[in-house]
């Protein structure tokens, strides 16, 4: 393992020399953020997609990551590189076509009742009203989160058409630290206002899930003995919020 100094050093350097040497030893040295990224995904992932594959995939946005990061931006390279890291883990699952349509079809039954719900009610429905909508029992609806939950990764590549016959996907809304364009900007800062105020409309216990698997980095297994629920609980409730706040994006993104 490399030590901080000379972390900064090196660095410094493979940004003016990119000494094949030096790239060698920072994917080296970060190998092990792709397999604790990777692990932590493949637990809500079916049986039949193996941690080795997303390690192959992961490594794809690791080697991205330590091509185009700027040490003089002022923030880590983990940082950089995990968005890099998951990014490419994901264009490698859509590549698998891992999801079978049927569970595609329940996912988007899910999101449109989810959504009808919301603009009734003008908030994120429960688990009841969910049910009572889809003529289901509680029981039987929480068994279909269990069933979807392998859908709740966003797409950063699925498109959305607005109004005008605009496209855009959520990949066009990330973070450019080189975009100097101001109309980009602006679309990027109301993505994230949306993004925020959705967050904030959840249900107490959606939020605690989101913000404990997210921001503290929990697993799903933790996050159930924290609350005192079980793993599969935990799934559904983080898969019922992903769904929301896919709703509200998709809005934003074809108003």
């Amino acid at each position: 393992m490399i030590s901080g100094e000379t972390l900064q050093t090196e660095w410094k350097k493979y940004r003016v020399t990119h000494d094949p040497g030096i790239r060698e030893r920072m994917l080296t040295q970060y190998l092990p953020l792709v397999k604790q990224i990777a692990g932590r995904l493949l637990i809500s992932l079916p049986k039949s997609v193996t941690l080795d594959e997303l390690v192959s995939s992961g490594i794809m946005g690791l080697i991205s990551a330590v091509d185009h990061y700027d040490p003089t931006m002022g923030f880590k390279f983990e940082t950089y590189a995990a968005s890099r890291v998951k990014g490419a883990i994901y264009d490698g699952l859509r590549e698998l076509d891992w999801v079978p349509r049927s569970i595609r079809q329940k996912a988007r039954r899910i999101e449109r009742t989810m959504e009808s719900l919301y603009k009734e009610l003008g908030r994120a429905p429960t688990d009841q009203e969910m049910a009572q909508k889809m003529e289901i029992n509680t029981d039987d609806y929480r068994a279909l989160l269990d069933e979807v939950s392998v859908t709740s990764l966003l797409s950063l590549d699925e498109v959305f058409t607005n109004s005008k016959g605009d496209s855009a996907s959520l990949s066009d809304f990330l973070e450019d630290h080189d975009c100097h364009n101001v109309q980009d900007l602006i679309e990027l800062k109301e993505l994230k206002q949306v993004t925020i105020d959705t967050l904030k409309e959840l249900p107490e216990q959606e939020k605690l899930v989101m913000s404990l698997y997210y921001y503290e980095e929990m697993t799903l297994k933790e996050i159930g003995m924290v609350m005192d629920i079980s793993e599969s609980r935990v799934s559904q409730i983080h898969t019922k919020a992903i769904m929301h706040l896919r709703n509200r994006i998709k809005e934003a993104l074809s108003a």
